[in-house]
């Protein structure tokens, strides 16, 4: 009896030893799934990231420079302008009475071509154009 026991007790040790084999490589099995899905995670994130950060350098070179406006108005309309860079906007004033057909001209420039607008205040009247391209 005491042999059957043993054997009993030896069978019983292996089918344990078995069973924790099992039950590791099931862990095993979960956690290498988890880790691909973590993996995937972390390069859809660093692609976010780097994504944003290229998004941000963009939109600094996408700034619309004083010297940009210079570029759309003819020689003989430049001479006439004073050009300011504010935060967000170039502002252009004339230096001198503009007349109505330079104003027209300068007007339809800065609408068709910049995107921008006359602001009308009184002497403080003028034209401004958005920074951000």
């Amino acid at each position: 009896m005491g042999v059957a026991k043993a054997n009993a007790g030896s069978e019983r040790e292996e089918t344990d030893i078995k069973d924790i084999l099992k039950r590791i490589d099931d862990l095993t099995r979960v956690l290498k799934i988890i880790l691909d899905d973590l993996n995937g995670v972390s390069r859809m994130l660093r692609v976010h990231v780097e994504s944003r950060f290229e998004e941000d350098l963009n939109q600094e070179r996408r700034l619309r420079s004083v010297n940009d406006v210079y570029k759309v108005f003819p020689q003989d309309l430049l001479e006439l302008l004073y050009f300011e860079e504010a935060d967000d906007y170039i502002i252009i004033k004339p230096k001198q009475y503009l007349g109505s057909e330079n104003f027209a001209k300068v007007a339809s420039i800065v609408r068709e071509h910049l995107k921008g607008e006359y602001v009308s205040h009184g002497r403080e009247s003028h034209f401004r154009v958005p920074r951000r391209i």
